[in-house]
């Protein structure tokens, strides 16, 4: 069954953007796991980087499902340029963008997949919404937690830091990875019913 059916003069199903930052000194930071969450996806499925949209794409296929995944290289507060031209190079409705990032009101690891919402004081999100004129595509929200108690630092540089190893990001990561799987093969309902906490 095919959950996203293609546009008319479109062979993509689903843009899944990984936000973050470019630089090495932003890798591993908890503002970053969107884009780790697009490397996960690129690597499980054998795909490849190149330079598009002020950004890095892979295109792969989950399940026989087309999916371009989209790291935007413009920084976090400039994201919709990237996403706009590509969500326009392959002619998708915003409802087919799913964008991956990090939120500091969950609990580290906790997901909950949408389609619409608000934005959250996020930047990226706002981009986002500006450039394609409105916040209806999807998102997957991948909790990053806060500052521990005893911890001063606000929450922009606690986002803006690495995880620490308790954190166990890969398991954060691959978890979340599985959920962006889980729309492309399944649809957001079935996401949602089997990741989103009730």
């Amino acid at each position: 069954m095919r959950l996203w059916p293609r546009r008319h003069g479109t062979s993509l199903d689903l843009l899944v953007v990984g936000l973050g930052n470019p630089g090495r000194e932003y890798a591993g930071n908890r503002h970053n796991v969107g884009w780790m969450v697009a490397d996960e996806l690129a690597r499980r499925h054998g795909g490849s980087w190149r330079a598009k949209f002020n950004g890095q794409l892979a295109e792969i296929r989950i399940d026989g499902h087309k999916v371009a995944l989209l790291k935007p290289e413009t920084f976090m507060n400039e994201s919709g340029r990237s996403v706009q031209a590509a969500r326009q190079f392959f002619k998708l409705d915003p409802d087919a963008v799913l964008v991956v990032h990090d939120e500091g009101d969950f609990e580290r690891g906790r997901l909950q997949a949408r389609l619409g919402g608000g934005l959250a004081g996020h930047n990226g999100l706002r981009s986002i919404a500006q450039q394609l004129g409105t916040p209806e595509f999807m998102r997957l929200r991948v909790g990053v937690g806060r500052p521990e108690r005893g911890d001063p630092r606000p929450l922009a540089d606690y986002v803006l830091s690495n995880f620490a190893p308790h954190d166990n990001a890969e398991a954060v990561v691959a978890r979340a990875a599985d959920a962006v799987e889980t729309v492309a093969r399944d649809g957001l309902e079935a996401a949602q019913q089997r990741y989103n906490e009730r």
